[in-house]
Formats: C-alpha cells, structure tokens, sequence
C-alpha cells in the first residue's frame, strides 16, 4: 500500500482517537509509519536522501520502542502494509503533519496522566515524534535541493 494512503489512515484513526490507550496505540503506529517510510528512502529513494532517511528510520525505531507495543490490539502495524511510495515529497509532507499531530494528542495526554509512569512515556514519545518530524523536515529539504538542481 502506499505510503500517503497509510499517512491518511492514521492521521485519521489518531483523530478518532479519544481514550488514552487509543491515543498511545496511534502515536505508535506514527512512529512505525515514520520508521518504514525512512527504511523504504533509506533503500529506494533518491541517493541524495538516503542518509537522513536511515536517520529517520532509526528516530522512528527508538520511538516505538520507548511506548508499549499497542497497535497490535489495534489491529495491526499499518505500516507493515507499506510497499511503495509514489510522491516521496507528498508523503513526508503528509508524515510531518502526522508526527506534529501525534505529538500535540501526547501533550494532552501527558499532562492529564495520574500515572508518573505514563507521564514519562508521553514525554518521551513526544521528543521521539519531534526528532522524527526534524528528520522528515532534513529529507524534504535535501529533496528541495535536489529538485533545484543544487547539492544535497
């Protein structure tokens, strides 16, 4: 499935989301998306983009292993679906505005947590979609450069 179509799918059930598990559970599936799409760059992306993808395949790997491993109740790993990215440019544009999503839905979280344990957690995740977000920010202007016929 292509990457936009899987962005959209949980960008979508993150909005849905209203119960913190349900919210943990995307924030997850955010930074599987991120860490796939990174790996998919990483290996089949333009030359010029492939370093700051492994880099945001890594950030996406670390995030998902600082939350509980949710999404399998959920459904699945929706990024396990991923198996070709049509507009890189789209996608990581799409994925941006996920990780911005995802980490304003764990702020809410964070600061309603009862729990100090999943109060760190959230802080965590947040600074793990932050870094991610740099990260697809670094590649779409490596793509800029790219497009404009500069050096990368």
């Amino acid at each position: 499935m292509d990457a936009v179509r899987l962005i959209a799918a949980t960008r979508d059930a993150l909005a849905r989301s209203r119960t913190v598990p349900d919210i943990v559970a995307e924030a997850w599936q955010a930074q599987a998306l991120a860490e796939a799409v990174g790996s998919h760059l990483a290996i089949s992306g333009p030359p010029e983009v492939r370093t700051e993808a492994l880099g945001l395949s890594e950030a996406g790997s670390r995030a998902c292993g600082s939350l509980h491993h949710p999404a399998l109740r959920a459904g699945g790993v929706r990024a396990a679906q991923l198996s070709m990215i049509q507009d890189p440019r789209g996608a990581l544009l799409d994925l941006g505005g996920l990780l911005g999503e995802t980490g304003v839905a764990l702020v809410g979280v964070a600061v309603s947590a009862d729990e100090e344990a999943l109060y760190w957690q959230c802080v965590e995740a947040i600074d793990a979609a932050d870094e991610s977000g740099d990260r697809v920010a670094g590649i779409l202007r490596r793509l800029a450069l790219r497009e404009r016929g500069g050096v990368a």
